[in-house]
């Protein structure tokens, strides 16, 4: 300390030896007082005197915990005498030392002495050991083992460690209710256990009082918490068997009866795993029963799963027994020591063996097979055969056999036919032999991968009759009875300049090798006009040479198969200029469009055209037209004209005729009939003209048959009417959209003399101008209506 005294010297650089040692004293602690928590007075508390021996006066003063920190004013010193007081108690849980600064001074002020003072708060028992919990809870098994821990429970002392009176132990302050034949035990460290045999019938919730004391010398302490202990009942008693009921009889064949309930008893908590029954069953040597518990009841209840046979057995015995779903579990006392644990004897649960308890209860039912109709079995539940398609009727198919299991009934069955969907067989009702109804055919719809199947029945006598069942599988073999054919039996055939062509598929429904590959070959006069390529297959192509014009041709085709069997189809080729649209079909699908606008329009002409035939019928000056009959033969020839003027002029009736065509159908058909038309229909614009002239002259037609009884058109004929005057202008726009005018060589300023015109194809034929002398009545009424009467 010296050699640290003359280092702070040397720091110091001006003090003397002298001061470092006042400055020693004033570091002293010159003594240690004791006060004990919870003082009870009274106050002030003398704790002691504080003596500096000086001879001079010294005045004292303190400061720190207690007196000017926390907790204040708790200390005081008498600023001469030097006595050390305490105003209040002091917490030793809140504080065990207090430390404090003595400064003592002189009469001038100066400082003499600097001294540090300790204050220990002496402990008492003042707190006993607490839970850290109020309530504790836990549900244990009855049948758990004696000593078995049931909860742990830690108890705390806040007074002084080490010392009597923080050192406690744990009891067992009450149980409620009392158990006859347990005792519950506390461990040193807080475990709660116990000894015995729990008893759910005694008590179900145990309520015992846990208690905590400490070993205070001069008072004991203690504190308590509850702990409530749930017994879950065990199963400590057996279900008994107290009855059965139901009639112990089963028809055979039968399932899903009930012909049998087992009733129990049992004294364990209802709905728990203690009362729950649980049955075996010895004897169902077959597997025709099950036994289940009723949930509600706790019945064994006996169901028939599998048909039992009367042939087979006539009565089954069985053995029921019945336990429960928990392991049976029972405790006694046999003797109560002091300590330790008891002695007891258990059987089964976690305390005992399991199965050292009594034997389950058991009972034996003999139940009763009746004997009833048993359907006729077949040897053989599938058949099979085989047949040549179109064989004879009566022909030999296959023989069945069936027998009845019913010793009585033996032979006393018919055989018959359950399902034929092509009437196809018979069956001879005591044979069993089967023959041919209809001659097969193995492209039926019947047949599926040449199988054709039918079901047969054998029939009984009983009441109600039994049915047998058995499966025939009949095995069609294909014969060359088909000849092949076109998939479709017209086409088009687009105009070009060279040769064109379409696809055609021949398809034959027998099998191989009586189908293709095809052999196709075309018939008449078709050299230079038609061709197919290649000649052999499924697909080829009709090649259309360019001799061959607009129109329709039928061409005759005629196709073989392998076997040389052949047919000959009739082909309906259209002839036209797809150069507009891909097909002539198309293009008349297209002629009949009409848009929104076209429907406005529509409205509109139907409004006046009610007014105009409103008006007509008024104005009307001539009588009634008369049908005009039309078998007027067509001669096929033109007329040469060179009349371009519409002809003269005629006052038609506005007044609706009372029979069927208008004038302008009738004399379309007379001009139809009267000259040829061969060169008209080689362009497909005229076709369509007439096609649509047709159609409007019998619209027409329809509708003077309406107004003849109404004396006016309906509307819906007049609608009708309006939308093919409507499609048919919408097509010839369409029409000349498309078409360019062409400069002929005799047209124009700039013609070419050496540009030919194109060659116009007329039939060549006789026509005799006396055709013309005599037209035929209908023409007269005609002609009748545009001259004057005389």
């Amino acid at each position: 300390m010296v050699w640290l005294a003359l280092l702070y010297c040397a720091l110091l650089g001006v003090t003397s030896s002298s001061e470092l040692l006042i400055r020693r004293r004033r570091s002293w602690i010159i003594d240690s007082f004791t006060l004990e928590e919870g003082h009870p007075g009274p106050f002030p508390y003398e704790l002691g005197k504080i003596k500096v021996e000086r001879s001079y006066q010294i005045t004292f003063e303190i400061f720190g915990m207690g007196v000017d920190e926390h907790p204040e004013g708790v200390f005081t010193i008498d600023s001469t005498t030097g006595v050390l007081s305490a105003h209040k108690s002091v917490d030793y849980e809140e504080l065990k030392i207090l430390k404090l600064k003595l400064l003592a001074s002189k009469d001038d002020k100066t400082l003499d002495t600097k001294l540090g003072i300790e204050i220990t708060i002496l402990d008492i028992n003042d707190n006993p050991p607490r839970f850290p919990n109020d309530l504790y809870e836990v549900t244990v098994k009855e049948a758990v083992a004696q000593g078995t821990n049931l909860l742990s429970v830690l108890a705390n002392d806040r007074d002084q460690p080490e010392t009597p009176n923080s050192t406690f132990h744990y009891e067992i302050g009450t149980v409620s209710p009392k158990p006859a034949n347990a005792e519950f035990v506390m461990g040193l460290s807080g475990q709660l256990s116990f000894r015995g045999c729990l008893d759910y019938e005694a008590g179900d919730v145990y309520k015992v009082l846990l208690v905590a004391k400490d070993h205070g010398e001069v008072v004991s302490l203690s504190s308590t918490t509850t702990a409530l202990i749930h017994i879950q009942d065990g199963n400590n008693h057996l279900p008994v068997i107290t009855g059965k009921t139901g009639t112990m009889t089963v028809k055979e064949g039968d399932t899903g009866v009930v012909p049998l309930r087992l009733h129990v008893a049992d004294r364990d908590l209802e709905h728990t795993p203690a009362w729950n029954a649980k049955y075996t069953m010895e004897g169902d040597t077959g597997g025709n029963f099950k036994v289940e518990t009723d949930p509600i009841t706790n019945d064994g209840i006996l169901t028939v799963i599998k048909p039992l046979d009367f042939e087979e057995v006539t009565e089954r015995e069985l053995l029921f027994s019945v336990e429960n779903e928990m392991p049976y579990y029972s405790c006694k006392v046999k003797a109560r020591p002091t300590s330790g644990l008891w002695e007891v004897d258990t059987s089964g649960g976690t305390a005992g063996p399991v199965g050292a308890g009594p034997k389950p209860d058991s009972l034996r039912v003999t139940i009763q097979v009746e004997d009833t109709n048993d359907p006729p079995t077949f040897t053989v539940l599938v058949h099979e055969a085989g047949l040549e398609e179109n064989v004879a009727i009566g022909t030999y198919v296959q023989t069945v056999t069936a027998v009845d299991p019913d010793s009585s009934h033996a032979r006393d069955f018919e055989y018959k036919i359950g399902k034929d969907p092509g009437d196809w067989l018979n069956v001879d009702p005591h044979t069993g032999v089967i023959t041919t109804a209809k001659r097969p055919d193995r492209e039926s719809p019947h047949v599926v991968d040449n199988i054709y199947t039918a079901i047969l029945h054998a029939v009984d006598s009983g009441e109600p009759p039994m049915t047998g069942t058995a499966t025939l599988l009949l095995h069609v073999f294909n014969q060359n009875d088909n000849t092949p054919t076109l998939s479709v039996n017209n086409v088009v055939v687009c105009v070009g300049d060279g040769p064109t062509s379409t696809n055609l598929t021949a398809l034959d429904p027998d099998d191989v090798p009586f189908g293709g590959p095809f052999t196709f070959e075309l018939l008449g006069e078709v050299e230079g006009k038609w061709s197919v390529d290649p000649s052999h297959g499924y697909k080829v192509n009709l090649v259309k040479e360019t001799i061959v014009h607009s129109g329709i041709h039928m061409v005759e085709l005629k196709i073989s198969d392998l076997q040389g069997a052949f047919a000959v189809n009739n082909l309906s080729v259209t002839v036209c200029d797809c150069t507009a649209t891909p097909s002539c079909r198309e293009r008349r699908a297209s002629s009949s469009t009409v848009g929104f606008g076209a429907a406005g329009i529509l409205f509109f002409a139907l409004l006046v055209l009610m007014i105009t035939l409103m008006l007509s019928f008024l104005m009307t000056c001539k009588k009634d037209f008369t049908f005009l009959k039309t078998d007027l033969p067509n001669g096929n020839s033109l007329l040469s004209s060179n009349v371009e003027i519409p002809g003269t002029d005629c006052k038609i009736p506005i007044k609706p005729p009372t029979k069927s065509y208008l004038p302008v159908h009738d004399f379309s058909e007379i001009m139809q009939r009267t000259s040829s038309f061969k060169a008209v229909e080689e362009s497909f614009y005229y076709q369509d003209y007439w096609e649509h002239n047709q159609r409007q002259s019998t619209l027409m037609y329809q509708y003077q048959e309406g107004s003849a009884k109404s004396g006016f058109l309906s509307d819906g004929g007049l609608l009708e009417l309006l939308h093919q005057r409507m499609d048919y202008v919408q097509a010839k726009e369409d029409d000349l959209n498309e078409y360019y005018p062409h400069l002929y060589a005799d047209e124009g300023d700039d013609a070419d003399p050496h540009n030919d015109l194109e060659n116009i194809h007329i039939l060549e034929a006789v026509f005799d101008h006396g055709q013309l002398d005599d037209l035929g009545p209908r023409f007269k009424e005609l002609a009748s209506v545009c001259t004057p009467a005389q």
